[in-house]
């Protein structure tokens, strides 16, 4: 019997939703899809998917519903171009896609594998079809970065978790243009010690702008004598400043406890890029990876995660 707690992530009975026996072309694995709504209302997943080389790309998934019936793009939706992009040389991963109304434009922040590591890149599109890369704009060793839909106080803010020695925290950095970054600022702390979310975190899918706070679903890296383990948490942090952190939950939220999330190639790994909002503007469906392996999906309520932390802010 499992211990009694506050579920607030429920999954999906078909779950996993896409694993690599859905594609037309040999692939090891999908994972780690961002997610987003196109203007028709269709969920399209860009799903990070692993060659059986070991390299990843992106192929985008579509689907009326989110859930089934996936249209899968025939060939890669976007590969690594280690000609013109040479930091992209071992394959690039992790999207996270942020609709900008501003520029009329889907902004897709993602992990180029660098040789030195990973770094943040970024690239625009409006169709999921073709695309502007903008190349780096944050150098290794830096990854789970997201962009905010709109400027701060003029400025495009991104979150992002560049690594420092052993620890690994969450920052937020500036910038004028999308490409030149500054002004960072450390938002979180991994904490220390026996934590869940000691010495590694980072953020999950983008920020969520709720009317208390952005809401932030980030993993936290428990490292134990029998490997890692990846759990999710909440914090909140201000509208205008989202540098400054309002609340942060004590617990875990979600697990790996399923054998499709326990067992893979990288076990015991829930990891989500991406959600949709239904049009209550409450229900989120959040897409994420499961064991490196397979793409599942969670449903949830953004009022419930607020109440949530509510009682268990520290």
């Amino acid at each position: 019997m499992k211990n009694q707690h506050t579920e607030l992530f429920h999954r999906n009975k078909q779950n996993p939703i896409l694993t690599a026996e859905n594609w037309s072309y040999p692939i090891n694995s999908v994972f780690n899809a961002g997610a987003t709504l196109l203007h028709d209302g269709t969920t399209l997943l860009l799903c990070r998917v692993e060659d059986r080389r070991g390299l990843s790309h992106f192929c985008a998934a579509r689907s009326a519903n989110g859930i089934d019936s996936w249209q899968i793009d025939q060939q890669p939706t976007l590969l690594p171009d280690p000609d013109n992009y040479p930091e992209e040389l071992w394959g690039i991963e992790d999207p996270r896609i942020t609709f900008v109304p501003e520029l009329k434009k889907y902004v897709i922040v993602y992990t180029a594998y660098t040789r030195d590591g990973p770094g943040v890149a970024l690239a625009l599109t409006e169709d999921f079809r073709n695309f502007e890369r903008y190349g780096i704009i944050l150098s290794p060793e830096d990854k789970d970065a997201a962009l905010l839909p709109y400027r701060i106080n003029g400025n495009w803010a991104m979150v992002h978790r560049p690594v420092s020695a052993a620890r690994a925290h969450m920052w937020i950095s500036y910038s004028p243009d999308l490409i030149n970054w500054g002004k960072h600022v450390l938002m979180m702390n991994a904490r220390k010690g026996a934590w869940w979310d000691a010495n590694k975190i980072g953020l999950s899918p983008p920020p969520i702008e709720t009317p208390f706070g952005w809401l932030v679903i980030y993993h936290g890296v428990r490292q134990s004598c029998a490997g890692c383990i990846y759990r999710l948490g909440l914090a909140l942090f201000d509208l205008e400043k989202p540098e400054i952190l309002i609340k942060r939950g004590d617990e875990w939220i979600f697990a790996p406890e399923e054998s499709y999330e326990q067992r893979g190639d990288v076990g015991n790994v829930v990891f989500p890029c991406g959600y949709t909002i239904d049009n209550d503007g409450d229900s989120i469906n959040i897409y994420y990876g499961a064991a490196d392996t397979s793409i599942a999906l969670a449903t949830s309520s953004i009022k419930e995660m607020l109440r949530w932390l509510e009682l268990h802010n520290v």
